[in-house]
């Protein structure tokens, strides 16, 4: 009886701060927005996700998950291996297995490392720590080819690609920091297997080559499309709730500069506190203007929304070259981590260890940029 008393009373205070924390956020949102506008916004900010976003990902990674399937099933993944060891081990400390996700996240979107991971014969290659750092690794080419093809089309060429320059140092940062951070946690991961293959699943392998070219052709398209069906379903609660949050501490008021309920508005919060500290920004980023911090802020939960951005910021003349750099390392790198990160460990069956990847990323996004502008300066003094 005692014994249940103290736990009672141990619990007693966390539903407390829990109340609390909770009553404060919401009271703070719905103090400024007011209790319906905020109520609206956060409920068609979700669905317009759900409907455009969520969607949107789950048909990547489908299409991912059935092109990496493909590559696995016909050798394209053990030829990469091959080719690609000697620059995999050395930066990232990955098998050459791991480019192809590289370059299907930078095709596409941060998820389609996820489809390539659930594919036991490429988890093979990995020991456990290196499986869970994939999520860094992937995410810092996420949607890489977009950004860089919407700053070409901004007109700026040597720009985007200083800052994909920028973007793979980030991802050597992040991914090796991962890395350490799981082996410190977990020091068995370091020797462990991420998966191991049962003699049944390898007689089904063998089984599987003898088919004929159509059906295996067949075969893995469809299994890995509809491994890409259980990913998108697996990413929805992590994508709704964490950028929900993060879009309303990001953006503002409506276009007439009130309230209204619709999507995509909030309280501006996150960028009043990064304009406290502009200087930090100037100095490691070189922004000219304390605005541009809306960019990195607005790619935690989203780069698509913050690609939206810089139209505004060019007409404005608030942006430069180095500006692009800055915006092509950073958007990629970071791309939209806070809101897939809990997901994608979650699909991978590692969720605790979360917060030690969104840390590792941080720092790596902040490499990524400080790279980018450090890199654009020297080449601004190399083209004079």
């Amino acid at each position: 009886m005692k014994n249940d008393s103290k736990k009672r009373k141990l619990r007693f205070p966390s539903g407390i701060m829990c109340l609390l924390v909770v009553t404060l956020i919401f009271g703070y949102l719905a103090s400024i927005m007011g209790l319906p506008n905020m109520l609206n916004t956060m409920m068609k900010t979700a669905h317009d996700l759900l409907l455009n976003t969520v969607f949107y990902l789950m048909s990547i990674c489908v299409l991912t998950g059935a092109i990496g399937k493909l590559f696995v099933e016909f050798g394209v993944v053990n030829m990469l291996e091959q080719l690609l060891r000697p620059l995999m081990r050395p930066l990232f400390n990955l098998p050459g297995v791991a480019s192809l996700g590289a370059v299907m996240t930078f095709l596409s979107d941060n998820p389609a490392i996820i489809s390539l991971a659930h594919d036991k014969r490429f988890a093979t290659y990995f020991k456990k720590y290196q499986f869970i750092s994939l999520t860094n690794f992937g995410t810092a080419f996420g949607m890489g080819l977009l950004v860089i093809v919407f700053m070409v089309g901004q007109g700026f060429y040597a720009s985007p690609f200083i800052g994909l320059f920028g973007a793979c140092c980030g991802c050597i940062c992040s991914t090796r920091l991962m890395q350490h951070f799981v082996v410190k946690a977990y020091p068995d991961y370091a020797v462990e297997d991420a998966i191991e293959v049962s003699e049944e699943e390898a007689a089904e392998v063998e089984q599987q080559k003898q088919k004929t070219l159509f059906i295996r052709l067949l075969d893995a398209l469809l299994d890995g499309g509809r491994g890409g069906v259980d990913v998108g379903i697996a990413i929805i609660p992590g994508v709704l709730i964490i950028s929900t949050f993060v879009m309303l501490f990001t953006f503002g008021t409506g276009a007439d500069g009130t309230y209204d309920g619709s999507a995509y508005q909030g309280v501006e919060l996150l960028p009043w506190l990064a304009n406290k500290v502009g200087f930090v920004f100037r100095w490691l980023f070189g922004f000219q203007d304390p605005h541009l911090i809306a960019f990195p802020i607005t790619a935690l939960g989203a780069v698509g929304a913050a690609l939206s951005l810089v139209p505004n910021f060019l007409s404005h003349g608030w942006v430069d070259g180095n500006a692009i750099a800055v915006f092509t390392a950073i958007g990629m790198c970071w791309s939209g981590y806070l809101s897939t990160h809990t997901a994608m460990l979650d699909s991978l069956g590692y969720r605790d260890l979360t917060p030690k990847a969104i840390w590792a990323h941080t720092i790596g996004g902040l490499v990524a940029a400080v790279v980018a502008h450090w890199g654009y300066l020297l080449y601004e003094l190399l083209a004079m």
